[in-house]
């Protein structure tokens, strides 16, 4: 009896270490820079980002999901999915059920809550990151110095963990113990230092507790805001990159004072990259101007962005609008529903399908996408990537330098001092989140589990990976337009690189 009872004690004992030791007892924190560029990533500009690119593993082939804006990013991390799936499909977005004549600012909290009260709480057609550790009993929480609705979708469904924003913090009875511990939210500035600060300091008294959630999600707005104002390499907007690069310094110097840097995973990664702007011509006034539409109040066709809906889809008339796109200059790739099933090609011709860009949402997709033209100048400060959209500096386009994005992983699950040439996506970031935590994968999550950066996987990446370029073409009276799509596959999966246009008007390559 002895013996055995020894022998059960023993067996209680090894099962408690090994549970204590389990990966599901480490906790993961992912932090996003708004509009951070890989080249931002310097010694002297980033030094505590620059340093944990060196120690822990960086994947150099790391892509924004296309379009290339926030709160698409935002949905496609936490979901694991692209727009196809999870129908979020741009930053302004089109719901005639709430509103027939105009698109609606997803960047506004309440905005989001519209669709959600007429969609029946399907906000996002897909469950999210929140959702699935709430099923698995675990918790979720988001601080954020951006928008409202980019904090809220990242966990839209609050789904027993919350939101610390300055205009929104959820649930609502969280709010009071937030002002009084943290302090009323700061108004925002360029850079938004004082909403940074606020935000980290949340994510410290909350996030990182004893008893603290499971994942906890930081974004800063910054580079994003300083930069769309004052342009890329701007002395704004290079100390916007000193502020946020100060705050993951003071976050890093949290968990190592409570003894928490072993037992936490740190996912390092942005929405998308940046370019210069430097065009004149606005899509919403163009389409006005080629007098396809009927004038205020109508609904016939209606800009949600970059994005054309044509009521009734008119074949007729959105083979005009094309081809008058086509044309234009400043017009860089354009996309249409599939000529066929899956087609890469649109059914219009010389227009890529919604299908290669995974945009093609069963309920929600326009009849027309549109992105701007780009080229590889440099602008004042030294920076490579200017578009022919209107501003100063931004995003959302198809051009490497948006596309383009830094992904850092460190902690006790990451391999140290690694670089993986292997593609990769925000869409992955979410099932390799689950799986770190022994969670299921859903197959509603389009991305795939990251092993190769993971240090479970002692071996070398063995994968191989195929660069597939696709051309269309057509031809009209003003002249041509050829547009290419790059594509990098790995494990089944397409990952989108670049477009790019040649267009000849009158005899001259443009």
């Amino acid at each position: 009896m002895t013996r055995k009872f020894l022998y059960s004690a023993f067996c209680l004992f090894v099962v408690f270490i090994t549970n204590a030791q389990e990966p599901s007892r480490i906790r993961t924190l992912i932090i996003i820079f708004d509009g951070l560029r890989p080249d931002y990533i310097t010694m002297n500009g980033m030094p505590n980002l620059f340093a944990l690119k060196d120690r822990g593993c960086y994947a150099t082939e790391h892509h924004s999901v296309f379009p290339t804006v926030t709160r698409v990013n935002a949905s496609s991390y936490v979901t694991g999915a692209y727009p196809k799936t999870h129908g979020l499909l741009g930053n302004t977005v089109y719901f005639p059920e709430v509103d027939k004549e105009k698109g609606l600012n997803t960047g506004d909290f309440h905005e989001l809550q519209r669709i959600a009260d007429a969609t029946e709480g399907k906000l996002l057609t897909v469950s999210s990151l929140g959702e699935l550790l709430h099923m698995a009993g675990e918790r979720m929480m988001v601080f954020s110095s951006g928008s409202s609705g980019q904090a809220f979708l990242q966990n839209h469904t609050i789904s027993g963990g919350g939101v610390i924003n300055p205009e929104v913090i959820l649930p609502s009875e969280l709010k009071e113990d937030v002002i009084k511990t943290i302090g009323t939210p700061p108004p925002g500035s360029k850079p938004n230092r004082a909403q940074h600060e606020w935000a980290t300091r949340a994510l410290i008294q909350y996030g990182l507790a004893a008893d603290g959630p499971l994942v906890n999600a930081i974004w800063f707005s910054d580079p994003d805001g300083t930069a769309h104002t004052y342009g890329i390499g701007s002395p704004l907007a290079t100390e916007s990159l000193k502020e946020v690069d100060l705050q993951l310094g003071n976050i890093l110097k949290a968990l190592e004072e409570r003894g928490l840097s072993s037992s936490f995973n740190i996912i390092i990664t942005a929405d998308h990259g940046f370019v210069t702007a430097a065009g004149t011509q606005n899509l919403g006034a163009f389409v006005k101007e080629i007098g396809v539409t009927k004038g205020p109040g109508s609904d016939d066709v209606v800009l949600a962005g970059n994005a054309i809906y044509v009521k009734g889809h008119d074949p007729a008339l959105i083979k005009k609008i094309v081809s008058q796109l086509q044309e234009q200059p400043w017009v860089g790739a354009i996309f249409t529903g599939a000529k066929e099933g899956q087609s890469v090609e649109g059914w219009v011709g010389g227009t890529l399908s919604f299908e290669s860009i995974h945009w093609n949402h069963s309920a929600r997709a326009a009849d027309i996408l549109v992105d701007y033209n780009w080229d590889d100048e440099r602008n004042s400060f030294g920076y490579e990537g200017r578009s022919l959209a209107p501003g100063v500096a931004g995003h959302g386009g198809s051009s490497p330098y948006e596309i383009h994005i830094p992904l850092i992983g460190y902690g006790p699950q990451f391999k140290n001092g690694f670089e993986s040439s292997l593609p990769t996506s925000n869409i992955d970031i979410a099932p390799t989140i689950l799986h770190m935590h022994h969670l299921p994968v859903p197959s509603t999550m389009d991305g795939r589990v990251l092993k190769e950066i993971l240090a479970e996987n002692a071996g070398k990446e063995s994968a191989s990976v195929k660069k597939q370029v696709t051309e269309t073409f057509v031809n009209s009276a003003w002249g041509s337009y050829r547009l290419i799509l790059e594509r990098s596959v790995v494990a089944g999966r397409y990952y989108v690189n670049f477009t790019r246009v040649e267009r000849k008007l009158k005899g001259r390559k443009k």
